[in-house]
């Protein structure tokens, strides 16, 4: 099922398209605010976005330049009343796909969400744990737009115990996935791996993600209150 992230303060509008969305088969999170829009969209990965530009406590351009910002490809439709040439250029400037001009037909806004999602970006995977976008596709990985530098392996074994959250991963387990023998890597090289991560997630601004050892067993990805 697809999920969309609606970013929309008007309550009646906000209600009818998230009601005819969900009757299309589209699973939506609907955000009536800037600030709600970022915590929704660190909670999970979306595959599109629809936003409307006069928010209480911003602009949902805002929102576009922060996800652009991360390196994320994430579709993005705005809803705009403003119909002037400037407005439109400086949405598809800050990484918009598209725009839909207030009033709209639930019928276009379907075919204009369909149409987005056949792009060749929507296929990239993304993993949100916490503040931290893991994009697998592109193998990086961004924190609040800022790119923490992680090499081959490191990004390999960050991604095993990403797609886990919260659950303790074996030493055992890691080695296996990584496809290497235990003649090629022991237990001593994975912990010096996570050592290095450890310490290049805690230099990202405002990392909120860290590695928990769990004495004598393996490793658990957590998020920090």
């Amino acid at each position: 099922m697809t999920h969309v992230l609606l970013v929309e303060d008007d309550p009646m509008l906000g209600t009818n398209l998230k009601l005819n969305l969900e009757l299309e088969g589209f699973q939506v999170e609907w955000a009536q605010s800037l600030k709600a829009a970022f915590e929704i969209n660190e909670q999970r990965a979306f595959q599109l976005a629809l936003l409307d530009l006069g928010l209480p406590d911003g602009n949902g351009l805002d929102f576009c330049r922060r996800v652009r910002a991360d390196g994320s490809r994430l579709p993005m439709i705005i809803l705009t009343a403003q119909s002037d040439e400037d407005s439109v250029v400086e949405g598809l400037g800050a990484g918009a796909d598209d725009y839909v001009k207030k009033p709209f037909s639930n019928k276009e806004l379907v075919a204009r969400i369909r149409s987005a999602l056949r792009s060749p970006q929507v296929r990239e995977e993304q993993i949100r744990v916490g503040n931290m976008l893991v994009l697998l596709e592109q193998r990086r990985v961004m924190v609040e737009g800022e790119e923490v530098p992680l090499n081959r392996r490191e990004f390999d074994l960050l991604k095993i115990l990403i797609a886990r959250p919260g659950v303790v991963v074996t030493r055992e387990a890691v080695i296996q996935q990584l496809g290497e023998s235990a003649e090629q890597i022991f237990d001593r090289t994975v912990d010096s791996h996570i050592s290095h991560i450890r310490a290049k997630l805690k230099k990202a601004k405002e990392c909120n993600v860290r590695i928990k050892s769990e004495y004598g067993v393996g490793y658990r990805i957590v998020v920090l209150d």
